[in-house]
């Protein structure tokens, strides 16, 4: 589970709120919109007319109405509102349409509906729907988005006018507003959340920096022999490039160069005067992509690359480039899933199962359901590719909502390498295979590759030197006397350490025998390199991993050990890939755990040379097990298609909608009580979970229930919000670690 922020991430008060104020709070009740309104409304089950924060500190005095923080009003808030007053009066509005609707940036979802503003006059060729505006709220002066301008408001008393525009340039297009708010809707969040992470943070010096002039028109074309290899490649190309939306699962063929087929699918749709938003797990993917971009296009004007891990100025940067409509291509990781691209054509997602996809922050969106959704409203073309498949993936193709693009058996068997598999009674016999900790042929693959001058990639789950030790003589494993965590040995030379508070345990003795031995309960990537070096003399032995993450090795003989996602790309490919350790991933309690080991494999797998060109894949596993089966006929459809089978069976996403809700028993279950789940929800649990004095209440509903969901807890929460409850409850839909 993602960490928690208490002042973004959490319903209730924020950290940083006082205590609530001692006058009255109107009671409140739920509307049918599941809107938190005032019970003295003229109407009660409509929705709310937008609120004037001026005219509410107006009603009670100058203090501040119990529904805001204490701390949002000033002692001097009567002489404030007095001064707003007069200014006020002395401010011409705008002529025309000069109701302005505004999000404003706050985390409180009672609070989560626009508020009505006057535009002043002289702001009136500024103020434009998607600008950022700064107003006076509560009083205090925050930032905000003028979602609308309409010529009157549904609010009766005196309205307030914006404080100013803080820029004329549209950050949050009406496309993307639409787009925020139904992310919020489905995922029990706040429009300005999503909003959060749809704009980057402005940076005044690029937004006045000359804007270059827009490049001309791509005329280039694409080669369709790229996607021809699939039977239904090539007119899926054709339709792109025809200004069609066709929508597509795509399983791509081992050793496909996946960057420049994505590359010439959004080449096809900008020549048909499109553009294409491409949205990668990583950054180094992103590389790749950017790259490719630039060889199908023959340059970078056409094109931008989005990531969190560039500078604010250039990332702004490049955002505006997109948002202005200079670049008509974004690629980009999961943020670029919002990203302004003008004439949508297509939107892509890379390898939709790792978990770089899922957002951290709240309200926790996928970048796969952001383009999904964004497919649904705007029309465009759909591609979820990648070389394994998840069940969200196959429920795609069964409903008929996408087609599969898949190559033919003989086009799979050409580029496949050949696949091994090694049961438990293959124990190693050669000196050096048991001193690697090989099985005998995973030991002999990597010498006939390394004979061949051709690189042997290992892949092993684990990171670190030894990351669980065990007592030597009794195997209890051995944990830290302070907080109860795993030890682990960074290195050969230093002590054990706790893996959780960090603290030393050199006198370490065992609880169950009193022994002071360990041994590796589990081995790491660093310690099986060092064990390969010694089995393989005089061969380099280079390591990927989280400390160093290598985008690409050369050509020729060496020994690779990476862990899953960190597997660089050989030039020529990898000889052999060697899969150990498979138990570290077959043996995850975890609902996608199968999924998640295929995945991981098929990434690896694919890197290797076609058999034909002697790669060979050995993979430290059974051969009856169903995902060993799966990887030997490189049919990740087929155990996807399994998965969903089983989940509808057993009641699992994405056969339904389930959110998790996690806080303290009582705030739980106080959440819970106040909301109107729709018809037909299940409330299971308590699940445990990690953090002490926590549980976990699961709801689970239908698909076709799954936006009202959405919308029923985050009423809750407003009710919540609105009381300052003061226990935080976090709230989930569909999350990746559900179980």
């Amino acid at each position: 589970m993602p960490p928690a922020d208490p002042s973004r991430s959490w319903t209730g008060r924020p950290a940083s709120s006082a205590p609530s104020p001692a006058a009255p709070r109107p009671a409140t009740v739920l509307t049918s919109d599941d809107v938190v309104i005032p019970a003295t409304s003229a109407v009660a089950g409509a929705r709310e007319a937008p609120i004037d924060p001026l005219a509410s500190i107006e009603s009670t005095g100058g203090e501040a109405p119990a529904l805001f923080p204490e701390s949002a009003v000033a002692p001097r808030g009567a002489a404030r509102a007095g001064k707003a007053r007069k200014a006020a009066a002395e401010r011409p509005a705008a002529a025309e349409l000069p109701i302005a609707r505004v999000c404003v940036d706050t985390p409180l979802p009672h609070l989560d509906r626009p508020f009505d503003y006057l535009v002043p006059a002289d702001a009136d060729a500024a103020a434009r729907p998607g600008v950022r505006v700064r107003i006076r709220f509560a009083g205090q002066l925050v930032d905000g988005v003028l979602l609308d301008r309409t010529a009157a408001s549904g609010h009766d008393g005196r309205l307030a006018f914006l404080d100013r525009v803080v820029s004329p340039e549209v950050a949050a297009a009406p496309e993307v507003v639409a787009l925020a708010r139904e992310i919020a809707d489905r995922y029990a969040g706040t429009l300005s959340d999503v909003l959060r992470l749809a704009v980057p943070p402005r940076h005044a010096k690029t937004e006045a920096a000359p804007v270059p002039d827009p490049p001309p028109a791509w005329a280039g074309t694409v080669a369709p022999d790229g996607w021809g290899r699939y039977p239904a490649g090539a007119a899926f190309l054709r339709a792109l490039g025809d200004g069609r939306a066709p929508r597509a699962v795509w399983t791509a063929l081992p050793g496909e160069d996946w960057p420049a087929r994505l590359a010439e699918a959004a080449a096809a749709c900008l020549a048909g005067g499109r553009g294409a938003l491409l949205v990668v797990p990583d950054a180094r993917d992103l590389d790749r992509v950017d790259g490719a971009l630039t060889r199908v296009l023959g340059g970078t004007a056409h094109h931008v690359a989005l990531s969190a891990a560039l500078g604010p100025a250039e990332r702004y940067r490049r955002f505006l480039a997109a948002a202005r409509g200079r670049a008509r291509i974004v690629a980009g990781t999961r943020a670029a899933a919002f990203a302004p691209v003008a004439g949508l054509g297509l939107v892509a997602i890379w390898d939709d199962g790792d978990d770089l996809h899922a957002e951290p922050r709240a309200p926790y969106p996928h970048a796969r359901q952001v383009l999904l959704s964004r497919a649904e409203q705007t029309g465009c073309a759909a591609v979820v590719g990648g070389f394994g498949r998840t069940a969200e993936a196959q429920q795609l193709v069964e409903t008929n909502w996408a087609i599969e693009v898949t190559a033919g058996r003989d086009g799979l068997r050409r580029a496949m390498p050949r696949v091994i598999t090694t049961g438990e009674h293959d124990q190693p016999r050669e000196p050096e295979a048991v001193a690697a900790r090989l099985p005998s042929i995973a030991w002999r693959a990597a010498r006939e590759a390394l004979a061949r001058d051709a690189p042997v990639l290992i892949q092993v789950p684990r990171r670190g030197y030894i990351p669980v030790v065990a007592c030597a003589d009794c195997y209890t494993p051995s944990r830290c006397v302070h907080c109860a965590g795993p030890l682990a040995l960074p290195s050969a030379t230093e002590a054990p350490l706790c893996r959780w508070c960090g603290r030393p345990a050199a006198n370490h003795a065992c609880p169950e025998c009193g022994g002071r031995r360990l041994r590796a309960a589990v081995i790491g990537a660093r310690r099986t390199a060092e064990e390969l070096a010694r089995a393989f003399p005089g061969t380099p032995v280079r390591t990927s991993g989280r400390d160093e993450v290598l985008a690409t090795v050369p050509a020729g003989a060496s020994l690779v050990v990476a862990t899953p996602g960190a597997e660089p790309v050989a030039a020529e490919g990898y000889g052999a890939v060697l899969l150990l350790d498979t138990w570290a991933l077959l043996t995850r309690a975890d609902l996608r755990g199968t999924e998640e080991a295929l995945r991981r494999w098929l990434a690896a797998a694919a890197l290797a040379r076609p058999a034909a060109r002697h790669g060979q894949v050995v993979v430290v596993a059974e051969g009856g097990l169903a995902v060993v089966q799966a990887l030997l006929r490189f049919d990740p459809g087929w155990l996807a298609a399994r998965e969903l089978a089983d989940r509808r069976e057993l009641g699992f996403p994405p056969a339904v909608r389930m959110a998790a809700v996690t806080g303290v028993p009582a705030a739980v279950a106080e959440l819970l009580a106040a909301a109107q789940l729709p018809a037909g929800a299940e409330v299971l649990g308590p699940v445990p979970v990690r953090e002490p004095g926590h549980e976990r209440m699961l709801i689970r509903t239908p698909r076709s229930a799954g936006r009202a969901l959405g919308l029923a807890l985050r009423a809750a929460a407003g009710v919540r919000s609105a009381r300052k409850a003061p226990d935080p409850v976090q709230i989930q839909i569909d999350p990746l670690d559900l179980l």
